[in-house]
């Protein structure tokens, strides 16, 4: 596959990821919208649900990661790709890894608790990484939701 369709593959899976991630929002969660892809075709799809569930750990990449590997009928997830609007965090970050996901794409960094700044080996070490996809817009709207609670 060309660089170009590439691109234009994460433009729009990470579309798909911010309309989970703005349904959230208008449910006052979090606004992280998360998709799992493979093999070209969307498998999981989650948005974050800390709120719903009253759980620290129902973060949209643990949901998309379980629903993954029920689809599957097996843990590992070396052919996937996860799409997320927000820079995974250290926990999300370490299930991945034990997920062994092949590549994992998103949006906008989270310099507090990302996972790149606090522990950037929790990955598998061939997972690769895309970041800054669609950033702007998911940034925006991580932004937005938190300047209205405050």
């Amino acid at each position: 596959m060309s660089t170009e369709e590439q691109i234009k593959k994460d433009d729009y899976y990470m579309r798909r990821a911010l309309a989970l991630a703005e349904e959230a929002y208008n449910k006052g969660e979090i606004p992280v919208g998360a998709i799992i892809v493979c093999r070209d075709k969307i498998i999981a799809r989650a948005h974050n649900l800390t709120e719903a569930l009253t759980d620290v750990t129902a973060h949209a990449e643990m949901q998309v990661i379980t629903m993954s590997a029920n689809e599957l009928g097996g843990k590992y997830l070396q052919d996937c790709t996860l799409y997320v609007t927000v820079e995974p965090c250290i926990m999300c970050a370490g299930a991945l890894g034990w997920s062994q996901i092949k590549r994992v794409v998103y949006g906008c960094a989270d310099e507090k608790r990302g996972f790149s700044a606090f522990a950037p080996h929790a990955l598998h070490k061939k997972t690769m990484v895309t970041k800054g996809v669609r950033e702007e817009e998911c940034k925006k709207l991580m932004q937005q939701f938190f300047k209205e609670r405050r």
